[in-house]
């Protein structure tokens, strides 16, 4: 009994010092913590960055100097924080707003092109965004001006007679393009000299009339849409997809037999997707370069005639082979239509390259080009390839 008051101030001064000793170490760990978390917070991003002081994220400028851009690019192309947070299907809580990464590497032309009013109206700048793109800034960034249309806008001919039908000249911006008016367009393939792409294409009552419809000599070269479709059960090719189709006739002759195939087109020194809309198909403003924005296997057949040969960097080629391998359904269709080289080219690069890629050949045809001269050696191949139901 008489000890137990004696050791009471032992016991007291005891339990003191533990708690110090834990808000100590509590403290000490919390003062380290924030440290080291700023510092991986800070760490993450890269040098370059800037970070906004409203609800966006960072955005890196990993090409040139992040001063010499556009305000209107950064503000598109900064993170922007999702209203309600994390997310699990993007996995993340920010959206990062894509763009080419080659569109820093051209400082000048995209400050011209991200130079505009707010909430106004647009500069008439067609060329310029299509040079842009062509140079690897693609997709080109989103603007917050509108678009600049026609004045004297008329509604486009019902189907079927947009189909055939050549829409008014009062049906777009004029601008970017040689000719002012579609009557130039169709008789350039007799006034103009020099090269143009498809400069015949405009003219719907000349060869565009008889594209596909039926299986010409030309050493077997021209195969048919009929004969094609011949190759797979009835109703089973539905959509697809014409990589290069000028104005999209061979969009128009699948309509005709209830297939949906959409069209990529640039607009090279002609209105190729304004005209390919005004027909009443889909056009797709993209170039070679961009991956094909369809899901893996999901289309019935992809066609490119001309647009796939030798001017293609080897590589690249390569790599869009693989992707319309990829958006073909097992068993859909790669018809290479006029694709053309120079002789010595098809057996040493391009025969391996095609058929490195794993797709079935149903028909395999090679002829010789000439319309440029005989001199040049060049050859042309037309294939019709198959997804194999299995891969390898």
């Amino acid at each position: 009994m008489d000890s137990s008051p004696r050791n009471k101030p032992k016991s007291l001064s005891r339990n003191l010092f533990f708690i110090f000793f834990l808000l100590s170490t509590n403290f000490l760990t919390f003062f380290l913590s924030s440290i080291l978390n700023s510092s991986s917070c800070y760490l993450i991003n890269p040098p370059g960055i800037t970070t906004p002081t409203t609800t966006t994220a960072s955005v890196s400028v990993s090409e040139g100097d992040s001063a010499s851009v556009p305000s209107e690019f950064l503000a598109f192309t900064s993170g922007q924080n999702l209203p309600f947070g994390f997310n699990t299907n993007f996995d993340l809580d920010t959206i990062y707003p894509p763009v080419g990464r080659a569109c820093t590497l051209f400082p000048d032309e995209l400050r011209r092109y991200m130079s505009y009013k707010v909430n106004a109206s647009c500069p008439d700048d067609e060329l310029l965004a299509q040079k842009l793109l062509l140079k690897g800034c693609e997709p080109l960034p989103r603007r917050r001006c509108r678009a600049v249309g026609p004045s004297h806008y008329i509604e486009p001919h019902p189907l079927p007679k947009s189909l055939w039908t050549t829409p008014p000249d009062s049906s777009l911006v004029w601008t970017a393009y040689t000719c002012k008016n579609y009557t130039c367009l169709i008789n350039r393939k007799h006034t103009q000299k020099g090269f143009d792409d498809c400069k015949d294409c405009f003219d719907l009552q000349g060869v565009e009339k008889i594209r596909w419809t039926q299986k010409k000599g030309n050493g077997g070269l021209d195969f048919s849409i009929d004969e094609v479709l011949a190759t797979k059960k009835p109703g089973t090719i539905r959509i697809g997809l014409d990589i290069g189709g000028g104005v999209a006739t061979f969009a128009v002759r699948m309509m005709e037999r209830n297939i949906t195939i959409v069209t990529t087109s640039m607009n090279l020194n002609g209105p190729f997707n304004n005209f390919i809309a005004s027909r009443g198909v889909v056009p797709l403003y993209i170039s070679i370069s961009q991956r094909l924005p369809f899901f893996d296997n999901t289309l019935d057949i992809v066609h490119s005639m001309h647009v796939l040969s030798n001017w293609i960097p080897t590589t690249l080629l390569h790599f869009l082979m693989f992707d319309i391998y990829r958006v073909l359904r097992p068993g859909g269709l790669f018809w290479l239509d006029h694709f053309f080289c120079v002789g010595a080219q098809l057996e040493d690069v391009y025969v391996p390259l095609i058929e490195s890629v794993g797709f079935n050949k149903l028909k395999w045809v090679v002829g010789r080009k000439l319309d440029r001269g005989p001199e040049l050696r060049e050859m042309y191949l037309s294939a019709l390839l198959e997804k194999p139901f299995l891969d390898a």
